[in-house]
């Protein structure tokens, strides 16, 4: 088949590489849904158009809104029931097409989250490269070197959205006082400053409050 939804990158490690709550960050794209589970798995799930020629927003509607939903369904099921999603606000103001289709989607997983009674922290794309960075702003290259950096375990075979599903995921766990790993206060604003679930399980919070 020349379009439809695929895998595009997978990787689970043979050892969890840390213990605490389940967080899973999760990076919508209509062609990349970037995952990243604190287990050590990462997944990209996404519309795959070999031909170039069936972009999802260019498909008849119909159609189009089957890709979706079985996009969506993909990424729900790798999803799962963890004790913490963090999902990165949509950015529809990018000059790439699709703003309704991804907006949709967006608005979808989010909504299929909470149906889920999952937990849900949104953090906003700047939040997201603030904590990977330390800084605001930043391409995905860096954002990806620093998950290279910080966070080696998750093998996000170089996959952008991969990584960015890493950052996220990292996030929830610090905001539940789980980090992975020690991060300078400075990168810790962003966890401040997200949007966070009003009510958690307590029993989820660790004693180490990030520094």
């Amino acid at each position: 088949m020349n379009h439809g939804v695929q895998t595009i990158h997978e990787s689970t490690p043979e050892v969890r590489p840390v213990d605490g709550p389940r967080v899973v960050g999760v990076d919508t794209s209509l062609t990349g849904t970037g995952l990243a589970s604190s287990e050590g798995w990462c997944r990209v799930i996404g519309y795959v158009d070999k031909s170039k020629k069936n972009p999802i927003s260019k498909l008849p509607r119909i159609e189009r809104l089957a890709h979706m939903n079985v996009l969506l369904d993909s990424i729900m099921a790798g999803i799962g029931h963890p004790d913490l999603a963090v999902i990165e606000g949509a950015a529809l103001s990018k000059a790439s097409g699709g703003a309704h289709e991804r907006g949709w989607l967006w608005w979808r997983v989010f909504e299929r989250l909470l149906d889920a009674g999952i937990p849900t922290g949104v953090l906003s794309t700047n939040q997201r490269i603030h904590y990977a960075t330390g800084k605001g702003t930043g391409a995905k290259g860096v954002v990806l070197e620093q998950v290279v950096r910080r966070w080696p375990q998750w093998q996000t075979g170089g996959n952008d959205n991969a990584a960015d599903a890493v950052v996220l995921m990292a996030a929830g766990r610090d905001w539940l006082r789980h980090p992975i790993g020690d991060l300078p206060k400075i990168h810790r604003k962003a966890v401040d400053n997200a949007d966070w679930p009003e009510a958690i399980d307590g029993a989820l919070l660790g004693t180490g409050v990030p520094g």
